[in-house]
């Protein structure tokens, strides 16, 4: 099979969807974000059984309570991986299986965004099974080995994440805690509650969009929660925007967001252009 090169004005044409993750404290309104959505459009996968704070809503959901439910998911959502072999997760074969099991892909075609609640569920569930599998233990003694284990789960993590990745026409959302940390030098730091460090460090290369959904203050002392989008950020959240759209602090609406993303007004190139001023030696 060769190469097909796209036009410019084919690439513009595409319909693409955005990628992105949004990370917060416990309690913030992360699921509650779904009442931003289009309820008609929107498909809420629950990983969380977190579905209370958005009991009335109208969209519809599915359950996702083991590892093999997340990967089947994911394979059925964004199809098969052609450079895969038969005998990997998300290849062709795979795909058919998934397929027989779960229908009609086409069943999908009405979702425009895929709501995934929590990427830190996920996590746990991608971990407790690794611990399961061979790469898990020696092979001389037989005894656990958590060097393997978390190895496992990394290449396990960023294979889900970049399957959905490549599910060109729809929008993939997903949520995950944030902590909040104090090191030896008294300085706040905020991190992403994933299990292993390999996922929390390529997760920004992979999606399009990294936001902190937080509290801000106000000047008389009361707060206001916040979307996060850029960085560097003088508070240390985590947060990165491709499209080049997004202000530094946004309002807490998804829906929102994603029409300004779509709308495609980028910020001035200014932003892009590193100038250096010249010095001369007195």
């Amino acid at each position: 099979m060769g190469f097909k090169i796209v036009t410019a004005d084919e690439r513009l044409k595409e319909k693409s969807g955005i990628k992105g993750v949004i990370f917060g404290p416990a309690k913030i309104g992360k699921t509650s974000l779904l009442w931003t959505l289009d309820p008609e459009t929107t498909l809420f996968v629950d990983l969380e059984a977190g579905g209370l704070a958005v009991q009335e809503w109208k969209g519809d959901s599915t359950v996702v309570r083991t590892w093999e439910q997340a990967r089947d998911l994911a394979a059925f959502i964004g199809g098969s991986n052609p450079a895969l072999r038969e005998d990997q997760t998300y290849s062709e074969a795979h795909h058919a299986h998934v397929l027989k099991e779960y229908g009609d892909p086409a069943s999908m075609d009405k979702y425009e965004t895929i709501f995934i609640d929590s990427i830190t569920v996920a996590g746990r569930l991608c971990f407790q099974w690794s611990k399961g599998q061979p790469q898990s233990f020696s092979e001389k003694t037989g005894k656990p080995n958590m060097l393997g284990t978390y190895g496992l789960h990394g290449q396990e993590m960023i294979s889900w994440l970049s399957q959905l990745q490549h599910t060109k026409n729809k929008n993939i959302w997903f949520v995950g805690l944030l902590d909040k940390k104090v090191d030896d030098f008294n300085r706040i730091m905020w991190t992403p509650q994933i299990e292993g460090a390999k996922t929390a460090l390529e997760l920004p290369g992979i999606v399009d969009e990294v936001v902190s959904m937080v509290e801000m203050p106000k000047e008389d002392g009361e707060t206001y929660r916040a979307f996060i989008c850029q960085t560097p950020n003088s508070w240390g959240f985590p947060a990165g925007d491709r499209s080049g759209t997004l202000e530094m602090i946004e309002k807490p609406h998804l829906g929102d967001l994603m029409a300004k993303i779509k709308a495609g007004a980028r910020k001035s190139h200014q932003s892009y252009t590193y100038n250096i001023e010249e010095t001369t030696n007195e």
